[in-house]
C-alpha cells in the first residue's frame, strides 16, 4: 500500500465511519479495488500519477464503467488529496454513505 492508502485505511477500518465495514484490496470481477464497502456498494480508489496519463485514464474508465454496471458507486481521490486534505476526503466519503 502507498502512504496515502495506509493513511486512508487507518480511518476507514474498524467501522469508523457511520459503522460501515470497509475492506481493502478486494477482488471485484477482474479487478482489485483499493477499498470496498459492500453495504453501500462503494468503491474507493486512491490514484497515483500514472492514473492521470492517457493509458491510465482509459483503464480507469473501463473499470469504472464495469463497476457502475454492477450498481456500485466509485470515488477516486489523488494520493496528494489524501495526504494533504484527509478531512476533506473523509467528509466526501461520509456524505456518500
Amino acid at each position: 500500500m502507498t502512504d496515502a492508502e495506509i493513511l486512508l485505511w487507518s480511518r476507514l477500518r474498524k467501522k469508523q465511519i457511520k459503522g460501515y465495514q470497509f475492506y481493502r484490496q478486494r477482488i471485484i470481477g477482474n479487478y482489485i479495488v483499493d477499498f470496498y464497502c459492500p453495504k453501500a456498494k462503494l468503491v474507493i480508489e486512491v490514484d497515483g500519477s500514472q492514473h492521470y496519463q492517457d493509458d491510465g485514464n482509459k483503464k480507469d474508465k473501463g473499470r469504472d464503467d464495469y463497476m457502475e454496471k454492477l450498481g456500485m458507486k466509485i470515488l477516486r481521490f489523488a494520493d496528494r488529496d489524501v495526504l494533504k486534505n484527509l478531512q476533506g476526503v473523509l467528509e466526501k466519503v461520509f456524505e456518500i454513505l
